[in-house]
C-alpha cells in the first residue's frame, strides 16, 4: 500500500471511528502532506524508509521554511499519531520518531478581562433587534466558559433553565454538563420569550433560523467592544479565558476548573494558575509597604513578589491564546 493511501485510510478512520471534527482532520491532512512532499523529494516511497535522522532533517527543513516551534510540535504530533496507527496495524515496524524531539515552545499566557471589564462587556446594550440575542450570548459565554463551537451548536433541548445547566458537545465529541449562572439564565429566558424555545431549534440563530455562524459572533463581539471603548482585543475565546481565570482566582480548585472547561489534560488548565499568581503579585506590589524601593538608586522598583512571579512563570510573560 502506498504512503498516500495509508494516510488517507488513517484520516478516514480519524473522522469515522474517532469522530474527529472536520477542522482536526484538515489539520492532520495539511501536516501529513508536508511529510509526503518531503518523502517524495527524498525519493522515499514508504514510511518504513524513514528513521530518526531523516525525521530530524524533515523538521529542520520545515523550520528553515519558516514553521514556528508551535507548528513544528503540532507537525510532530500528527506524524506520531499516524506512525502509532500504522504500527498497531502491522504496517510499520519501527517508530521513525523514537528519540526525536521538537523545539521548545514558549507558552504564552492568555489575555483576560478583569471583573469590571467583563461586566461592561456582557451587560452592554448593543441596541437594535439583536440586543437580546447578544446579551444572552455574552452572558452564557462568560457564565459557563464555553468554546465558540460549543455555543454555536447549542439547541434549546441542551439547556435546562430550571436546573441551571447546559449540556455541551466539546472536543472529541465529548459531552459535559456545565452550570449556568443566574444572569445568563435571565438573559436566555428573555431570548426564549422573544424567539420561542422549540427543543430542536438553535438557541442562537442567524439568517433563516439557521445556527449563528462563528464569524457573526466574532463581529458582534468586536462591535460591542468598540461601543464600550474596551482597549483589549475582544474575541469569543477571551471570555472563556476570563471565566477560567476568575473561577480559579475565586475557588483555587484547579480540578473543578478543568472539568468545567472540558480539558482532557490538567496541564492545559494549569496555565491559569500562572495568571492567578500574577494577580497576587500585583496585589502584593500595591499593598506591601516594602514591596518597592523608595530610595533613589536602589534597585529598579521591582518587588520581590514580582520577581518571584516571573521565576515561577519561567520567564513567560507574554499574552496570547494558548489554552482551549
Amino acid at each position: 500500500m502506498s504512503a498516500e493511501r495509508q494516510v488517507e485510510e488513517w484520516l478516514t478512520r480519524l473522522a469515522g471511528e474517532r469522530h474527529a471534527s472536520p477542522h482536526t482532520v484538515a489539520g492532520y491532512r495539511r501536516d501529513l502532506a508536508k511529510l509526503l512532499r518531503y518523502m517524495e523529494a527524498q525519493q522515499l516511497d514508504a514510511f518504513d524508509a524513514l528513521d530518526a535522522n531523516r525525521m530530524r532533517t524533515f523538521i529542520a527543513v520545515e523550520h528553515r521554511a519558516g514553521l514556528s516551534p508551535k507548528s513544528l510540535q503540532r507537525l510532530l504530533s500528527s506524524c506520531r499519531s499516524l506512525f502509532r496507527q500504522l504500527n498497531r496495524a502491522g504496517q510499520l515496524k519501527d517508530d521513525p520518531l523514537l528519540g526525536v524531539r521538537g523545539p521548545k515552545v514558549r507558552r504564552k499566557l492568555p489575555q483576560v478581562l478583569d471583573v469590571d471589564e467583563a461586566g461592561a462587556l456582557v451587560e452592554a446594550d448593543s441596541g437594535g433587534k439583536l440586543a437580546v440575542r447578544d446579551r444572552a450570548m455574552l452572558e452564557l459565554f462568560y457564565s459557563s466558559g464555553l468554546r465558540l463551537s460549543e455555543l454555536v451548536g447549542l439547541h434549546w433541548v441542551n439547556l435546562d433553565l430550571d436546573g441551571g445547566e447546559v449540556r455541551v458537545l466539546g472536543k472529541g465529541s465529548k459531552t459535559r454538563i456545565v452550570p449556568v449562572g443566574r444572569h445568563a439564565i435571565a438573559a436566555l429566558r428573555a431570548l426564549g420569550a422573544e424567539q420561542g424555545m422549540a427543543s430542536d431549534s438553535p438557541i442562537f440563530r442567524g439568517r433563516g433560523g439557521a445556527p449563528i455562524s462563528p464569524r457573526t459572533i466574532q463581529l458582534r463581539m468586536k462591535t460591542i467592544a468598540l461601543q464600550q471603548d474596551l482597549p483589549k482585543h475582544i474575541h469569543p475565546h477571551l471570555l472563556r479565558h476570563t471565566f477560567a481565570s476568575h473561577m480559579l482566582e475565586s475557588s483555587g480548585d484547579l480540578r473543578a476548573v478543568q472539568e468545567l472547561l472540558g480539558h482532557a489534560d490538567i496541564a492545559t488548565t494549569q496555565i491559569y494558575t500562572h495568571l492567578d499568581f500574577q494577580h497576587l503579585a500585583k496585589v502584593y506590589d500595591a499593598a506591601h509597604p516594602r514591596a518597592r524601593s523608595r530610595s533613589p538608586g536602589i534597585g529598579n522598583g521591582e518587588s520581590g513578589m514580582g520577581k518571584a512571579a516571573r521565576e515561577k512563570l519561567g520567564g513567560h510573560g507574554e499574552k496570547g491564546d494558548k489554552p482551549t
